[in-house]
C-alpha cells in the first residue's frame, strides 16, 4: 500500500526560540512517522517585528521594552532552556546581543529553497543566532552562513546588496497574514489544517497520522 504524501508549509522567523522548538519537534514527530507517511516540506517567512532597523536592535533593551517584566523574561528563558534541552538545543539567550531585522534571513532561506537546502538554512540560522549568539543583522556573519552551504559568497553579497526577493518575501509574510496567521510557529498541512506553536511530539504525530487518515479518505471518495 502507497504511503499518503502530506505537504508542511511551516512559518516561521528565526528570532523566535519557539520556532526553533517547533521545528525540531516536528522533526521528531515525521522521523516516528517515516514508515507511514511521506512529507513534502518548506518554510515560510513571517516577521515577528518588521519595523526593527536594517542593523537590528539591543536585545535586552529590545526584549525589556518589550515586555516590561525582566523576571518573566528570565524565567520564559529559564523555561526554553529547559525544553531546549530535550530536543539537542541549547539556547543561549545571555550570548545574544541584537535582536535583527529578519528580512535578509528570509532572503537567505528563500535561495536555499531554490538550491534544495533550505532545511539546512533554516537549522544553521537558529543554531547561529540561538546557540552561538551570533548577529543574524551582521552581512558577514550571513554570508559564513552562506559559504557554510556551498554557495558562492560573491553572488549572495550581490543579491543582498540588492532588492533581489525583498517583494517576494514580503508577499509572501502578507499572504500568511491573509490566512489568518498572527504569531509563530504555525505549522500548515495541505494547505487547509493549521497547528499553531510548538506543540509537542506526540501531539504533533497525533494530529499528522489523523490528517494523512483524512486525506486518505477525501482522495478515495
Amino acid at each position: 500500500m502507497q504511503k499518503p504524501t502530506l505537504s508542511i508549509d511551516i512559518v516561521i522567523d528565526v528570532i523566535c526560540p519557539w520556532c526553533f522548538l517547533g521545528k525540531r519537534r516536528l522533526e521528531m514527530a515525521m522521523r516516528e512517522l517515516a514508515d507511514e507517511i511521506d512529507f513534502v516540506v518548506s518554510y515560510r517567512p513571517f516577521q515577528l517585528d518588521a519595523t526593527l532597523p536594517k542593523d537590528g536592535a539591543d536585545r535586552a533593551e529590545y526584549m525589556l521594552a518589550r515586555f516590561s517584566d525582566q523576571r518573566a523574561i528570565d524565567e520564559t528563558h529559564a523555561r526554553l532552556t529547559e525544553m531546549g534541552e530535550d530536543v539537542d538545543i541549547r539556547f543561549a539567550f545571555e550570548a545574544i546581543e541584537r535582536v535583527p531585522n529578519t528580512l535578509d534571513a528570509h532572503r537567505l532561506i528563500r535561495w536555499a529553497a531554490a538550491a534544495n537546502v533550505a532545511p539546512a538554512m533554516v537549522e544553521q540560522l537558529f543554531s547561529t543566532y540561538f546557540e552561538q549568539g551570533g548577529n543574524l543583522a551582521d552581512r558577514q556573519v550571513l554570508l559564513a552562513i552562506a559559504d557554510e552551504l556551498g554557495f558562492d559568497t560573491d553572488d549572495i553579497a550581490d543579491r543582498l546588496d540588492s532588492d533581489t526577493d525583498v517583494a517576494a518575501v514580503e508577499a509572501e509574510i502578507a499572504e500568511a497574514v491573509r490566512m489568518g496567521v498572527s504569531g509563530v510557529p504555525c505549522t500548515i498541512v495541505e494547505r487547509r489544517y493549521a497547528i499553531s506553536g510548538a506543540q509537542p511530539v506526540d501531539i504533533l504525530v497525533d494530529a499528522l497520522r489523523r490528517i494523512a487518515a483524512e486525506v486518505d479518505e477525501i482522495a478515495d471518495a
